[in-house]
């Protein structure tokens, strides 16, 4: 039999060869364990169309998936993901709460490192339409640990909804809120935004001279608007420091999942936003505590996933161990939801396993 290197990403170079058989092995294995929980199995066509996944993520997606034209269905991308088509089936079928596992291959296009590969295997766990979403956050990350559970990795946390809540409750004009919200996912703007708005703004420009001839591509009506924001930014005051030092500490914190809680209470005194975000996270914590979690070594950090989850908001979690790409990423989805089925309300969290990562681990790179 051929040998085939499927996956493979990640820092470590492992140099050894794995069979896509022992994946798919693999795969099944830890596929059957999510069949044991009660989840019914979900199969995804790999061609997909591409309208849902273009009104979804906009054209960035095209930079990321493999785009094809079918004569008569249109434009159609191979898999980037099971999470789109599978809310989509779950709407068609009646929206009723239900759990689903899948196990499959995606498609991703790799236009700046080729050591990442374009083609892997995922085997996912779902849970939509639970009402007590603590609940249900809990068994998901449960799920995974029971699945990962011979394997030497670190668990970590995070609560996307702490740091939103933080920003709603800064005291300042909304339209400064909804640019750090837009930017969250962007670090580095978003820190870029929060010094600019924690110091006076500058004065705005003069209005150009009507006698002037006009040069430019936006219209005298357009610079008008501009300037008037601008004159609005000016008069507004900078951020206190108090409320800054709050969203930048709540954003520090990285520690056991124990001792990042009560790090989170102190930063959450004065701020009735936080604190109420707060005591939805002590509810997530408790439902751990009662999935039988020892919450000791479960990591907390506040910005776990803001660079690589955009997909999902609230609760997000990951397994990974030293040397090696994660091995599991997840989290709570309740904006795709919501955009899928024209703004109802469906709670639903889930994630992935990638298998080869987890044979890779579980060999030690042999």
């Amino acid at each position: 039999m051929q040998a085939h290197r499927f996956g493979g990403e990640g820092p470590r170079d492992l140099g050894a060869v794995t069979l896509k058989s022992d994946i798919r092995a693999e795969a099944d294995r830890l596929r059957a364990g999510f069949e044991a929980r009660g989840a019914a199995v979900f199969e995804a066509d790999i061609l997909q169309h591409a309208g849902a996944l273009l009104n979804l993520y906009g054209e960035d997606i095209r930079a990321r998936a493999f785009v094809t034209q079918d004569p008569l269905k249109g434009e159609m991308m191979l898999r980037p993901d099971f999470t789109v088509p599978l809310v989509q089936r779950h709407l068609e079928m009646g929206a009723k709460p239900a759990v689903y596992t899948y196990a499959g291959e995606v498609f991703r296009r790799q236009e700046e490192d080729e050591n990442r590969p374009s083609e892997y295997i995922q085997v996912g766990y779902e849970r939509i339409g639970d009402a007590d979403t603590k609940v249900a956050d809990a068994d998901v990350f449960k799920a995974f640990s029971t699945a990962l559970g011979d394997l030497p990795v670190v668990s970590t946390i995070g609560d996307l909804g702490l740091i939103e809540s933080a920003v709603r409750g800064l005291d300042t004009p909304q339209r400064r809120k909804d640019a750090l919200l837009r930017h969250i996912w962007r670090p580095t703007r978003f820190n870029a935004l929060l010094d600019r708005f924690s110091i006076p703004a500058q004065s705005p420009p003069l209005p150009p001279d009507p006698d002037l001839p006009h040069v430019g591509l936006r219209s005298r009506k357009e610079i008008s608007q501009r300037i008037a924001v601008l004159a609005e930014e000016a008069e507004t005051p900078p951020l206190s420091q108090a409320d800054v030092g709050r969203l930048r500490g709540l954003m520090a914190i990285k520690d056991s999942l124990p001792k990042a809680l009560e790090r989170l209470e102190i930063i959450a005194d004065g701020s009735a936003s936080v604190t109420q975000a707060l005591d939805g996270f002590r509810a997530l914590c408790q439902a751990l505590k009662a999935q039988g979690i020892d919450t000791t070594n479960v990591m907390f950090d506040a910005t776990f996933g803001l660079t690589t989850l955009e997909y999902y908001t609230g609760f997000v979690f990951g397994f990974a161990a030293p040397g090696y790409a994660p091995v599991a990423t997840g989290g709570r989805y309740d904006l795709l939801t919501r955009a899928l089925s024209d703004g109802r309300h469906i709670p639903a969290v889930g994630g992935v396993i990638r298998p080869e990562i987890a044979l890779d681990i579980r060999g030690g790179g042999a």
